[in-house]
C-alpha cells in the first residue's frame, strides 16, 4: 500500500491530499509525477524515522527524475539519512553529488562542513594535528560558500570562522 494511503495524522493527510491535487493539475509528464510521488513518500517515511523505506523511495525517485535541481534535493535527503545513521562518508558522497547538481544548495554545503569539522575534531583528539587542520580548513571553505548563499544562516559557523581566523571576510551580510 502506498505511504500516501497509510498516513494517520491530520497534517500528513492534509499534505498528501494537497500534493495529490497538485500532481493531478500540474502540467508535468507521467514520469515527473511518478518521481514526485516517490519523493513525497520518501519524505513522509523519513519524517517518521522509517529510513530504509525512505531510501527505497528516494532511489526510485532518482531513477525517474531528470531535473538536476530536483535530483539534488533527493540526494540531499539521502545524505541526511546516512548522516543521522552515523555513516558520514556515505553522507558526504550524497551531499557532494547534490552540490554537483545544484551548487546553490547551502544546506548541503553546510552539512559537508559539519561532517568535515567533526572529522577534524576526531583527528585532533587522536593527536593528528596536521590532519585536523586540513579538515578544519576544508570545512571552512564549505561554510564560506554556504554563508555566501544564505548570509543570515549558520551563525555558529560564522563565529567559528571568525574565532579561528579562517573567515577571510569581515562581514557576510
Amino acid at each position: 500500500m502506498p505511504r500516501s494511503q497509510r498516513n494517520d495524522n491530520f497534517i500528513d493527510k492534509s499534505f498528501t491530499v494537497m500534493a495529490d491535487i497538485i500532481l493531478k493539475v500540474f502540467p508535468a509528464s507521467r514520469k515527473e509525477k511518478e518521481a514526485f510521488a516517490y519523493y513525497r513518500d520518501g519524505m513522509s517515511a523519513q519524517a517518521e524515522g522509517e529510513y530504509a523505506e525512505a531510501l527505497e523511495n528516494y532511489e526510485e525517485a532518482l531513477t525517474l527524475e531528470e531535473d538536476d535541481n530536483d535530483r539534488s534535493y533527493i540526494l540531499y535527503n539521502m545524505g541526511l539519512i546516512h548522516a543521522s545513521n552515523g555513516e558520514h562518508e556515505r553522507a558526504l558522497g550524497f551531499y557532494h553529488q547534490a552540490v554537483d547538481l545544484n551548487p546553490r544548495l547551502p544546506q548541503a554545503l553546510n552539512n559537508i562542513a559539519v561532517i568535515l569539522h567533526y572529522q577534524g575534531e576526531k583527528a585532533k583528539e587522536d593527536g593528528k594535528d596536521s590532519e585536523a587542520d586540513a579538515l578544519f580548513d576544508e570545512a571552512a571553505e564549505f561554510w564560506k560558500r554556504a554563508i555566501l548563499l544564505a548570509p543570515n544562516n549558520y551563525i555558529e559557523a560564522q563565529n567559528w570562522l571568525k574565532t579561528t581566523g579562517r573567515s577571510g571576510m569581515d562581514i557576510y551580510f
